[in-house]
């Protein structure tokens, strides 16, 4: 039988917020948020927080949970998640964005059975871009795929483009950052050595697996997720997560 683990890529020194995983979100760390959302899914056993970080590796360890310490040279969170694969004896990997502290457990199990039932691709969550946000935002990248929903391209500029106004898209689809992938795919990804110059430029680290030929299935997933980017986006997560767990 395949084993599934779920792995939080999680470092101290973000350019725009550093000490991101630690901030304290209704008096308990972001990091720890994501963990036991996690955990609710796949069972706490199943978790691994991974970081280059002893702060960091030891909330998560006071927590409960186990972690795999990575280096600090790790070129994106893909590669730091490569680095922890390596250390972890398992079939699939389910990628949880540290930042991310609203993730639907349901929405981690969508991505992990997606995975178990095509390997040969990587899995990626997106949903739609709501009214309330920007579709020109560049913090937001847009998914464009086939009717069938295997991945094309990815971009920080609202695509599809029109010539035509009457043929402007009626709705945009965006990237949610929880991922599947096999050992295989995490090694490859990590041996090209360096950022493609697509993923460089847009600054989408899943881009990379174009260069490699992997198919990339996205899966869609419940509306409402919300990342902390800086530390203006606090008071919003703090008012949804509150909200939801009242």
């Amino acid at each position: 039988s395949m084993r599934s683990v779920l792995l939080i890529p999680a470092r101290y020194a973000s350019s725009r917020y550093p000490g991101k995983p630690l901030v304290n979100l209704i008096n308990k760390p972001m990091i720890i948020w994501v963990a036991e959302l996690s955990a609710r899914a796949v069972g706490p056993e199943h978790v691994y927080v991974a970081t280059d970080d002893d702060r960091i590796a030891e909330v998560a360890k006071a927590a409960g949970f186990q972690t795999v310490m990575t280096s600090p040279e790790a070129l994106t969170g893909t590669d730091r998640l490569a680095e922890a694969a390596e250390q972890i004896d398992a079939d699939i990997f389910i990628n949880v964005q540290g930042d991310e502290p609203l993730v639907m457990p349901e929405d981690i199990l969508r991505v992990r059975d997606a995975k178990l039932a095509d390997m040969d691709s990587v899995i990626n969550g997106f949903s739609w871009v709501s009214g309330q946000e920007d579709v020109h935002s560049v913090n937001i990248p847009k998914v464009i795929t086939t009717e069938d929903n295997q991945l094309i391209y990815m971009s920080r500029l609202a695509l599809p483009g029109f010539k035509d106004p009457e043929n402007a898209p009626q709705a945009y689809k965006k990237q949610v950052c929880i991922y599947g992938f096999s050992k295989p795919q995490l090694a490859a990804f990590r041996r090209f050595g360096r950022k493609s110059l697509l993923e460089k430029s847009e600054d989408i680290e899943i881009l990379r697996f174009l260069e490699l030929g992997v198919p990339i299935k996205m899966i869609e997933t419940l509306p409402g997720s919300l990342a902390v980017d800086v530390p203006e986006d606090v008071p919003g997560v703090e008012a949804a997560l509150r909200k939801r767990f009242s």
